[in-house]
C-alpha cells in the first residue's frame, strides 16, 4: 500500500505512539487478555489510519475540454449557480462527498495554469450541508488552459481539521496530478461553465482522475 507524502506527519506519529504503547503494555501489564486485547486495539487503529492515507495509482483520460473529478466519493449535488470569482457568469456545481473510507488525495480536474487561489478560515459544518460551500474553512482554486476554465474548492468537512494544498498561481499543472488532501472527512465543489456536457448525476461514485465529469459538446 502506497501512503500519501500528505499524510507523512501523522502516520509517523502514530507508529511511533503504537509503538511506544505496545512495548509498554506489553512488559508492564500482567493479564494477558487486557495485554492481547490493547496491543490489538493499537494495531488496528494504525491499520486504520495507513488506510486512510493510502494513495492509489489512477490513470487520467486525456482532453483538454474534460473536467475530471479531483477527488473520490459521492456527488451530493449538482445545480446551477452564478459563478463571478473565476469564471464570470452561469456555471454547473458539481459537489463530491468524500467519507473517511475514501481515499482522500485530490488531483487537478484539468491541466492548464493555476490562475487563482485563495484560502478562507471559516467553520466545520458536515461536509454535505449546502452551506458548508460559504461557511466552512476551505481553498479556492482555478485553473485555465486554451479550451476551459474550472474553479474547484476544497472544504473542510466537520472532523476535517487540516486542508493540504500544494498550489501557487502560475503553476502549471496537469489533468489527474496529485495537489493535496483534506484529512479526514471533507467535500470538493467543482464548477464549470454552462454549456459544457454532463456526464454525471446525484448519486453517482467517482474516483480522482478518472470520473470524467464533463466534457466538451
Amino acid at each position: 500500500m502506497v501512503i500519501t507524502k500528505y499524510g507523512y506527519d501523522v502516520v509517523g506519529a502514530v507508529v511511533a505512539i503504537v509503538v511506544v504503547v505496545s512495548l509498554l503494555v506489553w512488559f508492564f501489564v500482567d493479564p494477558k487478555p487486557v495485554k492481547y486485547g490493547v496491543v490489538g486495539l493499537l494495531v488496528t487503529f494504525l491499520v486504520l489510519t495507513l488506510y486512510f492515507f493510502r494513495d492509489p495509482e489512477r490513470v487520467s483520460p486525456e482532453g483538454d475540454d474534460l473536467v475530471l473529478a479531483p477527488a473520490d466519493g459521492r456527488v451530493v449535488l449538482v445545480q446551477e449557480v452564478e459563478e463571478n470569482e473565476f469564471l464570470g457568469g452561469k456555471a454547473i456545481q458539481v459537489s463530491i462527498f468524500m467519507s473517511p473510507l475514501n481515499v482522500h488525495v485530490n488531483r487537478f480536474p484539468i491541466g492548464g495554469t493555476v490562475r487563482h487561489f485563495q484560502h478562507f478560515p471559516g467553520e466545520y459544518l458536515v461536509a454535505y450541508d449546502e452551506k458548508s460551500s460559504l461557511r466552512n474553512e476551505r481553498t479556492h482554486i482555478g485553473v485555465e488552459n486554451e479550451t476551459i476554465k474550472v474553479l474547484f474548492k476544497q472544504i473542510a468537512g466537520f472532523v476535517a481539521r487540516r486542508i493540504v494544498a500544494e498550489v501557487r498561481i502560475g503553476d502549471s499543472v496537469v489533468a489527474g496530478e496529485r495537489f493535496g488532501m483534506i484529512k479526514f472527512g471533507s467535500r470538493v465543489d467543482v464548477l464549470f461553465p454552462k454549456g459544457l456536457h454532463l456526464r454525471v448525476q446525484r448519486g453517482d461514485r467517482t474516483v480522482a482522475g478518472e470520473t470524467i465529469l464533463a466534457a466538451g459538446v
